[in-house]
């Protein structure tokens, strides 16, 4: 039992953190684009966004998994799409704001490049609210691998993974509740650590944002 949590963490962990880098990269690019260019661009991809916001998650990740194989490669690239407007959001509001604050103002009048003002100006303060949203993201896609793979629509067996052992013991819950307990006490104390260090990561964020 001990091992198969331990590499069920692997698997949660790893879809967790990849799926929210991937979509960080992604909804992060598309942010800055609309906060900067604004015009037609912001136009775009905020219709984009918003379409990909009205599909309802818990019809595209079943939809996804169940037309294409079940595996790791399947599952991450579907989680990370549901994460890309909250980073694109983030990020253009952020450059919102930024590109009228007066040290952006002073590096334009040198006729710097637009590309030179954001890579030196504008990307460098919007990591820290970024980093501060993405310790929280992986909470909820971790939940999300678990909800599927208790589905039995995530990573298929034999491969261990939290929700998964939580559906195989469910029949036994009677007579030997630990084999539901025990993967779920360590969902529960994993995202419940996230959400902690996300919070100090948050408040320690926003000091560093407000002194700017």
């Amino acid at each position: 039992m001990l091992s198969r949590v331990i590499f069920g963490a692997r698997v949660s962990l790893a879809v967790g953190l990849v799926a929210v880098t991937a979509a960080a990269l992604v909804g992060g690019l598309l942010g800055v684009l609309a906060g900067y260019l604004r015009g037609w661009p912001d136009r775009v991809i905020g219709l984009l966004l918003d379409s990909m916001l009205a599909f309802p998650p818990l019809v595209l990740l079943p939809a996804i998994t169940a037309i294409q194989s079940q595996s790791f490669l399947t599952l991450t690239p579907a989680l990370s799409l549901l994460s890309v407007p909250g980073f694109a959001r983030l990020v253009r509001a952020n450059t919102l704001s930024l590109s009228k604050r007066e040290f952006v103002d002073a590096a334009r009048l040198p006729g710097s490049s637009p590309r030179r003002v954001l890579l030196r100006e504008v990307l460098p303060n919007v990591v820290l609210p970024v980093l501060s949203y993405g310790v929280l993201v992986p909470a909820g896609l971790i939940v999300a691998e678990g909800s599927l793979s208790f589905l039995g629509l995530g990573i298929p067996a034999p491969r261990p993974s939290w929700g998964g052992m939580i559906a195989s013991g469910r029949p036994m819950l009677s007579s030997s509740p630990w084999l539901t307990f025990v993967p779920a006490i360590a969902l529960f104390l994993t995202v419940l650590s996230i959400n902690v260090i996300g919070d100090h990561a948050r408040r320690l964020t926003d000091k560093k944002a407000a002194a700017l």
